[in-house]
């Protein structure tokens, strides 16, 4: 058996990744068909690829059915929440970074810091009569974040879809998610708080604790590691 590499299977983050092993000796490429999700992997022997959305690769790390992956540190931390327990991070890739942040309408004037924010909550549930919405893709981390803030009087509600319409669209009241540069937030009016960084987060290099490796992949996973280390 091989030992199994999963990368992100399209867009951008596909084809950075690709440059970085490239750039260390080992060649990543796609099967044929573009709607393949499986590859070849040259440079190092024993190693095999999958393709996997970044969303999965978490999971199937965690599960031990891949041996190594690429995938966001935020998906990483939110995903798994005994991570440390089932992944080890080998290599921060330096692309693909972006923060999850805590934003508000930029219309709240007073409300710069988490403790501007927790004031503010408690206020808007005694006039309005319930908490303040906050949402978010990422509920674990957000909670965890504001339990050790101290901010108490807020309910996260889920967004999958574009998270920083939700208060324009009057869905939600505040925001936590991922931004790079910050354009998107200012185009809908929103700003980050100034101690609002909830993680900062880029594609990194994983390795599963919990996958069962014969001494063959144990050879593989130690070729890899000396060429991506060496070269780097």
């Amino acid at each position: 058996m091989t030992l199994k590499l999963g990368v992100p299977s399209k867009g951008r983050l596909m084809d950075k990744t690709f440059d970085w092993f490239e750039k260390r000796g080992v060649r990543l490429s796609r099967s044929g068909a573009s709607r393949e999700y499986s590859g070849r992997v040259d440079g190092v022997d024993g190693v095999s690829l999958v393709l996997l959305s970044a969303g999965e690769i978490p999971r199937e790390l965690s599960a031990g059915r891949i041996h190594l992956g690429v995938t966001g540190t935020d998906l990483v931390h939110d995903r798994l929440p005994l991570w440390e327990q089932q992944l080890e991070e080998v290599a921060p890739l330096g692309f693909g970074q972006a923060d999850l942040v805590l934003a508000v309408p930029r219309a709240w004037v007073d409300v710069d810091t988490l403790d501007d924010l927790d004031a503010a909550a408690a206020a808007f549930r005694a006039v309005h009569g319930h908490r303040l919405r906050i949402a978010t893709k990422y509920h674990r981390l957000v909670r965890e974040f504001l339990r050790r803030a101290g901010v108490a009087d807020y309910m996260l509600v889920d967004s999958q879809g574009a998270t920083e319409g939700t208060v324009k669209n009057e869905t939600a009241e505040a925001i936590a998610d991922i931004t790079s540069t910050g354009e998107t937030l200012r185009a809908n009016h929103l700003k980050l708080l100034s101690d609002g960084v909830i993680l900062r987060s880029q594609a990194t290099l994983w390795r599963s604790r919990v996958a069962a490796t014969s001494e063959t992949q144990r050879q593989a996973l130690a070729r890899m590691f000396e060429q991506v280390h060496h070269s780097g």
